[in-house]
């Protein structure tokens, strides 16, 4: 028989045995929709995750310090300060930062302090804010957007983040919500109404604000700075988490008047604190840190948490396709018992076909073609049945969230094809024994005993 006959017979008892069909494809479907979802449920957290990570973590960021050497115990020589010197972020290094391949963009950095903000008319902030000098025309390039206004060269201006608009109050209330809390810390009550007044965003744009630092003498305001722009609350931050991020952005002309005025007595000159690069790749990271290592500065970056978050995931998802696997090894089972059944009542078919000419090999080839074609439909429902799960995972986390951007779990391309090759490994590994039952009849017995 040729191997289109063998596909034809086999074909024909499929579709003449519905209820054997129907059972062995369910069970091949659900082992096959299992692992299929399983890995997409895996693949759909990781790159979430990696997400989430990437706006608070900014792995695709590298931040570069200046790299003083090995400290030793004794004093420094001419040579060693030469040598730190040479360690310092400068002009003409950030210059040639960013004109690295795959560097999107690099921004100076310097850290002023966490400070108070207060506004004229007597409404301050109950958390610090860190002030941070930089260069305000590239906060977009790092991924902010402005909510009001923009960046502005002037001296004495700031640009606010959404979290630092939140949770100014007048003093009286400051003071008595503070009062209830030292009186009892444990009132949820009283808390609760100290996190609402945090929650409340104040309208700042283009008004005058003014920084407050405490040191040994006792509290320092700074001179008024106005408000020139309000970067927009980030997609997907609650205001919970997004109360706690108050940052102050001001030119490094702003954070060098401020640290005098402020008698911060830690004036940089021409060099900065540090140095953010933005990559266009995470996958160029560990390419652009090789290149900045040799302009002799310190490098750090965020990607080692990917790294750490994949190395779970492989467990889960080698845990997801362990589940998977077990079902179909279960689906497999009652193959074996529906064709080994077959094999029994198909006796006086086989008895006819050896009679007729077909070999050993003929016959083994029809039952694993049939079981082969078991597997196929099973498959095939399989990722029917996957999509179909999704859809309604989907449906349910955002009824839940109530947001249309929420976390989607999606079907990579690459577990379709995985999901089938397992379902076809499991309908033909599940029909060799019969076939080799069914191979092993004897012809004359058979069309005697029927």
């Amino acid at each position: 028989m040729r191997i289109s006959d063998i596909s034809r017979l086999s074909w024909d008892q499929v579709k003449r045995r519905k209820v054997v069909t129907a059972l062995c494809a369910a069970g091949i479907s659900i082992g096959c929709a299992a692992i299929i979802v399983a890995m997409s449920i895996g693949e759909s957290a990781q790159l979430y995750i990696e997400k989430q990570m990437n706006s608070y973590l900014k792995m695709d960021e590298i931040t570069v310090t200046a790299n003083t050497g090995v400290k030793t115990g004794g004093e420094s020589s001419p040579a060693d300060l030469t040598l730190q010197d040479q360690g310092k972020l400068t002009e003409q290094k950030l210059d040639i930062m960013r004109q690295i391949q795959h560097v999107k963009a690099a921004s100076p950095y310097r850290q002023l302090d966490y400070m108070e903000i207060s506004t004229i008319d007597g409404l301050m902030a109950q958390n610090a804010t860190e002030v941070i000098g930089t260069d305000l025309d590239m906060l977009t390039a790092f991924g902010n957007s402005y909510m009001q206004g923009g960046p502005s060269d002037m001296e004495g201006t700031i640009v606010l983040s959404y979290g630092a608009t939140m949770g100014l109050v007048d003093e009286l209330t400051r003071k008595n919500i503070q009062d209830q809390l030292n009186a009892n810390p444990y009132d949820e009550t009283v808390f609760q109404q100290y996190q609402n007044l945090n929650r409340v965003p104040t309208a700042l744009y283009q008004k005058q604000i003014q920084l407050r630092m405490y040191s040994n003498d006792g509290p320092v305001l700074s001179t008024p700075l106005r408000v020139v722009g309000v970067l927009k609350k980030p997609a997907g931050v609650s205001d919970d988490q997004i109360m706690y991020d108050k940052k102050g952005y001001i030119s490094l002309e702003t954070a060098e008047l401020l640290s005098i005025e402020l008698k911060r007595g830690d004036e940089t000159g021409d060099s900065y604190n540090s140095i953010i690069v933005k990559v266009d790749e995470q996958s160029k990271i560990e390419q652009v840190e090789k290149q900045l290592q040799k302009l002799t500065v310190s490098t750090q970056t965020n990607l080692y948490q990917k790294e750490r978050l994949a190395s779970e995931f492989k467990i889960i998802k080698a845990a997801a396709l362990g589940i998977g696997v077990f079902i179909l090894i279960i689906a497999s089972i009652s193959i074996v018992v529906a064709m080994t059944m077959s094999t029994y009542q198909r006796r006086r078919q086989i008895g006819i076909m050896k009679v007729l000419g077909a070999n050993l090999g003929q016959i083994r080839n029809m039952f694993i073609v049939e079981a082969a074609l078991f597997g196929l439909l099973g498959g095939l429902l399989g990722v029917l049945f996957s999509y179909w799960i999704v859809w309604g995972i989907n449906a349910l986390i955002m009824n839940l969230s109530g947001e249309q951007d929420s976390v989607i779990i999606f079907i990579p391309f690459l577990t379709i094809p995985i999901g089938m090759a397992f379902a076809l490994a499991t309908g033909i590994l599940s029909g060799i024994y019969p076939a080799i039952s069914a191979s092993r009849t004897d012809a004359l017995t058979a069309i005697r005993r029927d």
